[in-house]
């Protein structure tokens, strides 16, 4: 199963004592899932908090590609889409990429032109 990995909406970044943010990545993709909920059911969606590090993101795609949005492909899965990888797992970390792969792996409608 593919895990795709997205911030919690209203995380708070240390960095920034007292501000509360949403990735805007996160939240397109977010409503994108809304939008088709009979979509994605073979999709293991995890929402994250903002602090690094991101041990549940670490565990799947290792300590340098904690930046999110990021899908992580099944074990043995491929995508022309692919923007890196780890432990023998593809990862698509950019957002086009990403929203592309969503259509082509989980049949999410195409992003128009």
């Amino acid at each position: 199963m593919d895990t795709l990995f997205i911030l919690k909406p209203g995380s708070e970044n240390p960095a920034y004592p007292g501000k509360i943010f949403y990735c805007w990545h996160c939240a397109l993709i977010e409503g994108i899932m809304a939008s088709f909920p009979q979509l994605g059911s073979n999709l293991a969606v995890r929402r994250i908090e903002w602090p690094k590090p991101r041990t549940e993101v670490i565990q799947l795609a290792g300590e340098q590609n904690q930046s999110v949005p990021l899908l992580v492909l099944s074990e043995g899965a491929s995508s022309r889409y692919q923007t890196g990888s780890y432990g023998g797992r593809v990862l698509i970390a950019e957002k086009d990429a990403l929203l592309a792969a969503l259509t082509e792996r989980h049949g999410f409608p195409e992003t128009y032109p």
